[in-house]
């Protein structure tokens, strides 16, 4: 009796498996091929260069020769879908080198490399702090300013020395 269910078991199994392979077998990945009917290049272009009867040796080239023809065909489209892409690549490198260019080089002067090394020289240097935005007419006495702290400082300290 168990000898018998293990059977069943293994028999499940394979009908469940082999349920599996045949659904994939018959599965359409996309909406475009369920209602696309079934077309063999091939076997239309046989069909087309036998006329009459034919000897099976010629029937055999005839059919290695268009399934070469159809296999250089299938290479050259995949070769033009890469080189398309490659291309494309391309462009999008392209465009993202000059976007970095246009990027580095935001300037309303237009001179040439050698001011802009000039540039970056100068920005390596620490820079004094510009307050730019900001009224000089507004009397900011009352704000607190380091520049400010340290001219009183040095008076005191020389103010310090002299008395």
């Amino acid at each position: 009796a168990v000898r018998l269910g293990k059977e069943r078991a293994r028999e499940m199994e394979e009908t469940e498996y082999r349920k599996k392979k045949l659904a994939d077998s018959l599965k359409v990945d996309k909406m475009e091929n369920k209602f696309s009917a079934h077309y063999d290049s091939v076997e239309n272009e046989i069909k087309a260069s036998t006329i009459g009867l034919v000897t099976i040796d010629q029937m055999k080239q005839t059919q290695e020769r268009v399934i070469q023809e159809r296999e250089r065909q299938l290479v050259q489209k995949e070769n033009d879908k890469l080189q398309a892409e490659k291309q494309k690549q391309k462009e999008k490198e392209k465009k993202k080198a000059k976007a970095k260019k246009q990027i580095q080089a935001l300037s309303f002067n237009m001179d040439d490399d050698e001011a802009e090394e000039e540039e970056e020289e100068e920005e390596d240097s620490p820079p004094k702090k510009k307050r730019f935005g900001m009224n000089p007419d507004v009397d900011t006495k009352f704000l607190p300013d380091r520049e400010r702290d340290e001219e009183e400082k040095q008076m005191r300290e020389e103010l310090r020395k002299q008395w």
